[in-house]
């Protein structure tokens, strides 16, 4: 097993800066998440403790060893690519063999080890078959059972969902989910994905063009995300934001008015607030506009409006319906809000 140690770690490409100074301290068995955009320096991250790309400055630890130097071979990890990177000659069995063969593993290990691994993630029926004769979702199994043949102290996974439909992608996660509980195994799991990130993490590291925004447990970013970056990108949908100016503990916009906000703070805010946490309401209260698009959920309809100067997002139930053009109100108390600095996006406890 492993403790993982990123000291200042940081990457450069000319002056071009990729990952900025990620210090962080990773647990032994701990599923950590690197969330963010494209190009926000999560896979950079992982491909440096990989040993694929070398840091720029700062220390790489494993159980307190330094590792910068170490080639790849010699760093005791086992990664799953987005691409599944499987060889189209080799059965099932022979792909998930193939790491055991190439570290010298005694082959007397080789049977227990292959149909162990193949047991985990469910493919022993497919074990005689090639690549090209499995669907999408059993070549991710593959590449994951592959990973895991090996037992090594770190599992680093790059968007193994991306190219899964979003069917094939609920239940992988769940056998991903799965397979960390069984293992216990130190493992980096990088995604865009919040859903995954949400799901499957101890915690989620959220980072933005290279600089890390917020470190925390799945439930902490959701409810008390660090700023307006965060904000927008965690949560399905994403927290509602607006502009407005807070004076005297009431929050004032275009077609908002929220009193009864305790901060002492003055003067131009960023206000938030989860669509589930709203509900619309009978009459006038804190927003009121007209129907912009109604969404019908399932479970849920989803309402929004224009308000702020921007569209925001209020849940109801599933049997709520209006027209599009009508005036709707959204009861949106002071407790369920989130307030941010106007120039920073910084969060204003």
């Amino acid at each position: 097993m492993a403790e993982i140690q990123l000291r200042n770690v940081s990457k450069r490409w000319g002056s071009f800066v990729g990952v900025k100074e990620f210090d962080l301290t990773i647990a032994d068995q701990e599923f950590l998440v690197l969330l963010g955009p494209s190009g926000c320096g999560k896979t950079t991250t992982m491909r440096m403790i990989a040993g694929l790309e070398d840091a720029s400055g700062g220390d790489i630890l494993v159980d307190g060893k330094r590792i910068n130097d170490l080639d790849p071979k010699d760093r005791d990890v086992a990664m799953v690519f987005q691409s599944y990177a499987l060889y189209p000659n080799m059965n099932v069995y022979d792909n998930i063999r193939f790491p055991l063969k190439v570290r010298g593993v005694p082959q007397s290990e080789h049977d227990d080890r292959v149909k162990r691994a193949s047991a985990m993630v469910e493919l022993d029926e497919f074990l005689h078959r090639k690549p090209a004769e499995l669907s999408g979702g059993q070549r991710q199994r593959v590449a994951l059972a592959r990973a895991v043949v090996r037992e090594p102290n770190v599992f680093l996974m790059d968007e193994p969902l991306s190219n899964l439909d979003a069917k094939l992608r609920v239940s992988t996660r769940a056998q991903i989910k799965n397979l960390s509980h069984e293992l216990k195994t130190t493992t980096i799991y990088v995604t865009h994905d919040q859903i995954e990130a949400m799901t499957l993490a101890d915690r989620v590291v959220v980072m933005n063009k290279g600089v890390v925004q917020q470190v925390g447990t799945p439930t902490e970013i959701y409810d008390n995300p660090a700023n307006t970056f965060v904000a927008g990108f965690i949560g399905s949908p994403a927290m509602n934001l607006m502009d407005g100016v807070l004076e005297n503990g009431t929050f004032t916009a275009e077609n908002i008015n929220i009193p009864g906000l305790t901060t002492g703070h003055n003067g131009p805010v960023t206000l938030g607030f989860r669509a589930e946490d709203a509900t619309v309401a009978d009459g006038q209260s804190q927003a009121n506009s007209q129907v912009y698009s109604l969404e019908l959920l399932g479970e849920a309809t989803m309402v929004t409006m224009r308000a702020a100067g921007t569209i925001i997002s209020v849940k109801s139930g599933k049997d709520y319906r209006v027209d599009i053009g009508d005036s709707v109100s959204a009861s949106i108390p002071a407790s369920i809000c989130h307030l941010f600095d106007a120039s920073t996006g910084d969060r204003l406890t």
